[in-house]
């Protein structure tokens, strides 16, 4: 048993010094037990050696996620996954250093936004690896929400052979119903039903989006993200009202797309600045 905390303990700081914000473990068989995933997609039928599935998690900084959809987004988007694939990559050399046997998955593992139309299911979901290890709960946008960061993080997952205690689940629903990410999607793909409270997700207008949007380089969306109250980096950054400003910039540029109010976000979008509430 103290070798097992030892190791967690050993596993939690190479996590920290790789440069994950936030890590939780989960026993694979929380996948089992919980029954939300098909059988075919939980770790033991991807990675039959796996026993403990480790998450970590970075956030998205939160001035850049406002931008929304822009380039700067991308590109940021972009350099997360980067991260996120080598502090995987480099996690499992580590366990595999210390005698454990270990695999994970990349970030975005379905080829692209057309493949993933056309085969709507992930290999892997890093979102729901990222609930059973204790890192979050599932609000009404169908996004992971954490206490640090809301919904505006990125995962990824490494399995191990080796056994470790789980972390404890987050009991309490951090989504607080205010249906800002319903409201604000662009293509109405979230509808709120009464008889639950996560809301049904339309994912296909939701990728049509995201591949126009991938024209203009300026995929993902993120709109969900971007307006969301939720963590404590909204604290950090004394950000408050989005929703709002986000609804008033958006009735200027649909009835002119060259309001000069709103001068500097069309310039954020094209070109990466910063938008016009934040000091230059």
């Amino acid at each position: 048993m103290e070798k097992t905390i030892e190791l967690k303990s050993r596993i939690t700081q190479f996590c920290q010094d790789a440069g994950a914000d936030i890590i939780g473990f989960a026993s694979v068989e929380r996948w089992n037990e919980a029954n939300e995933v098909l059988p075919e997609f939980r770790p033991q039928a991807l990675w039959e050696p796996a026993r403990t599935v480790i998450v970590m998690g970075v956030g998205m900084p939160l001035p850049i996620v406002e931008t929304t959809p822009s380039i700067l987004h991308k590109e940021t988007y972009d350099t997360s996954n980067r991260v996120l694939d080598t502090m995987a990559f480099n996690l499992v050399r580590y366990l595999n250093r210390l005698g454990n046997a270990a695999y994970f998955f990349t970030r975005d593992g379905f080829g692209s936004l057309r493949v993933f139309k056309d085969r709507p299911q992930a290999a892997f979901s890093h979102l729901k690896a990222a609930k059973y290890a204790g890192l979050g709960t599932v609000g009404l946008s169908n996004c992971l929400l954490t206490p640090e960061f809301g919904s505006r993080v990125r995962f990824v997952s490494v399995f191990t052979s080796a056994v470790l205690e789980p972390d404890p689940m987050i009991e309490k629903d951090l989504c607080i119903k205010c249906e800002a990410c319903a409201k604000c999607c662009p293509v109405t793909a979230l509808t709120r039903r009464e008889d639950q409270f996560k809301g049904d997700f339309n994912l296909i207008p939701c990728l049509d989006r995201h591949i126009e949007l991938s024209r203009d380089k300026a995929y993902p969306c993120g709109i969900c993200t971007k307006v969301c109250p939720v963590g404590k980096d909204r604290l950090l950054y004394k950000q408050k009202g989005i929703m709002k400003k986000y609804l008033q910039e958006k009735e200027a540029l649909d009835a002119d797309p060259n309001d000069p109010e709103y001068k500097s976000w069309t310039h954020v979008r094209s070109y990466g600045s910063w938008n016009k509430d934040y000091p230059r």
